[in-house]
């Protein structure tokens, strides 16, 4: 016999389970008006009257919360940027290319621990470690950045119109790499080129083809990777740098899967939801997880699929950057506080990074913060004269030189103009015409000068003075002419007068000074050549390191 419950009881019953399981949904919070009058001021801060400008997005909780559209998309038709705006967002591109590779890991078609000689048999033949997956993702794998690679060659590369296979066969003729794979991190476009093809090689699908069906399934439908800069399709929000006036150039590039995706801010926003809430018909949730994580067993906490791992004053949160040209594009995703900041420019005169930060100060309440820099030495030291001064001071390879000119005090540094230093106290000196940019000089422990900068936002950091006894060196040993059979390039070391050297490659002649007895460093630094000797200390090598490319061996020209 059933036992019939009153109607009263059955509506008394469902109208607690209505309300408890209401309450168990966190109602998405809002921005409040002074929030977004904030974010506003913000978003345009870089953006004048006539400009090209912005895109800026936040998402919280799972819902688009705040939207900005400032600036022109093309200054010649007048066209202001909108939702349909699409930037090249660059480097960003690169969590989508990790995307389609955990999407083919899921399907079976490849793994992590696959070595890429898999798909590649000609790449790297005389490197006998594993070259894996892995280390591309996470920029392990020691591979030479093919854009420096060019640069080497006096190549620009974006006055080229290069391909996926124009890098390869670049590749192809590489025999060492920068370090051992998985040994250390080291970030290089090449990892993502290479990651491209593996996609289209594992899946049997060209790569454009088969991330234009992710974006599909993302709801992403005004994203696309671009293999060709002629069929690059949409309201463009086209790319202006300023020198007086605003002036745009045209893109030529057809390299993709490292970069080369367009899209807009609404596509990039629906992807924000997608991984705030998990829910996608396509990818499970274990996946949009992983895509958000370190590599198992790796090496390097600093990069994860097309992800960067940063620290803002002291909160974790996820990031990557792009910066191609005029275009510069930020993500930052704040996954404890549930919100991410989507940011893309068309306008050289921006700074994303700046704008993006200042907005997560405004979500999470903070203020703008030093996180304890220091913008003053504690105490003013011994006087020091210009004379103490002058010299080459280091810390991991980033150099900076003094000398006197006039008896004025400059600082020579690599890409920037030479700046001369005033003197402010006995041994701490500023810039000319940026007071706050200060240079404390004084002695370690062991005696040596090193100087330490001061500046707003910029932790404080010390460099080294170079003493090296140069007493009995020879400096003529160093002469002569050396080849790098990778590349085809080749130079001659020419010994001028002191320390002083000059470095002549086709028609390029450049100034080179020795750092120490076993490297010298050319022109504005970027460059450094390290000595390599046999046995009996004959010179028959020389191995230059430039930005992303370490250690390419020069072989000496008998």
């Amino acid at each position: 016999m059933k036992c019939k419950i009153p109607t009263i009881f059955k509506f008394i019953v469902a109208l607690f389970t209505i309300t408890a399981f209401t309450s168990c949904d966190q109602k998405p919070r809002e921005l409040t008006n002074l929030q977004i009058k904030s974010l506003d001021s913000i978003a345009t801060i870089d953006v004048p009257e006539g400009a090209p400008g912005v895109a800026v997005g936040v998402v919280m909780d799972g819902k688009i919360v705040y939207e900005k559209y400032a600036g022109y998309a093309d200054l010649k038709d007048s066209t202001f940027i909108d939702e349909r705006s699409r930037f090249n967002i660059a480097s960003n591109g690169k969590q989508f290319t990790a995307l389609a590779i955990l999407s083919l890991i899921e399907e079976g078609k490849l793994a992590l621990d696959d070595d890429i000689r898999k798909f590649f048999p000609e790449l790297y033949p005389t490197i006998k470690s594993k070259i894996k997956v892995a280390h591309l993702l996470n920029h392990t794998s020691g591979i030479r950045d093919v854009y420096n690679l060019w640069a080497l060659q006096g190549i620009t590369w974006w006055e080229h119109t290069y391909d996926n296979n124009d890098a390869l066969n670049l590749l192809r003729k590489q025999d060492d790499l920068n370090f051992e794979p998985g040994s250390k991190y080291y970030y290089s476009n090449s990892n993502y080129i290479v990651l491209a093809e593996i996609v289209s090689r594992a899946s049997g699908s060209n790569f454009i083809d088969y991330t234009n069906q992710m974006f599909q399934n993302l709801n992403m439908p005004n994203t696309s990777f671009t293999g060709n800069y002629k069929t690059i399709n949409g309201q463009i929000a086209k790319p202006y740098f300023s020198f007086d006036t605003w002036f745009n150039y045209d893109w030529i590039w057809n390299i993709h899967g490292d970069g080369n995706l367009f899209s807009t801010l609404q596509d990039q926003l629906e992807f924000e939801k997608i991984l705030q809430t998990k829910k996608n018909k396509r990818f499970t949730k274990e996946l949009l997880e992983q895509s958000q994580s370190l590599l198992p067993n790796s090496t390097t906490q600093k990069y994860g699929y097309g992800v960067e791992f940063m620290e803002h004053q002291k909160i974790l949160y996820k990031y990557h950057g792009g910066s191609t040209g005029a275009w510069k594009a930020i993500t930052a995703r704040f996954e404890k506080q549930n919100f991410s900041i989507i940011t893309l420019t068309n306008s050289g005169k921006t700074d994303p990074m700046t704008q993006t930060l200042n907005t997560a100060n405004v979500l999470m309440d903070l203020k703008a913060s030093s996180d304890g820099i220091r913008l003053t030495p504690e105490k003013v030291g011994p006087y020091v004269t210009i004379e103490d001064i002058i010299g080459m001071y280091e810390i991991n390879g980033f150099i900076w030189e003094f000398v006197e000119r006039g008896g004025d005090l400059y600082l020579l540094r690599a890409g920037r103009n030479d700046t001369k230093l005033v003197r402010e106290a006995d041994n701490v000196f500023q810039q000319w015409n940026d007071a706050p940019f200060k240079q404390e000089f004084t002695k370690n422990e062991q005696g040596e000068m090193k100087v330490t900068a001061y500046y707003p936002r910029t932790p404080t950091f010390s460099l080294t003075r170079k003493n090296t006894d140069f007493s009995g060196f020879n400096y003529g040993t160093i002469d002569g002419t050396y080849v790098n059979k990778e590349t085809s390039v080749s130079f001659e070391i020419k010994h001028t007068s002191g320390r002083n050297y000059k470095v002549v490659s086709g028609e390029n002649t450049m100034k080179a000074v020795l750092l120490s007895r076993e490297e010298l460093v050319i022109n504005d630094y970027n460059y450094r050549i390290r000595i390599g000797k046999t046995t009996d200390g004959k010179i028959s090598n020389v191995f230059l390191t430039f930005r992303r490319i370490q250690n390419v061996r020069f072989s000496r020209v008998e």
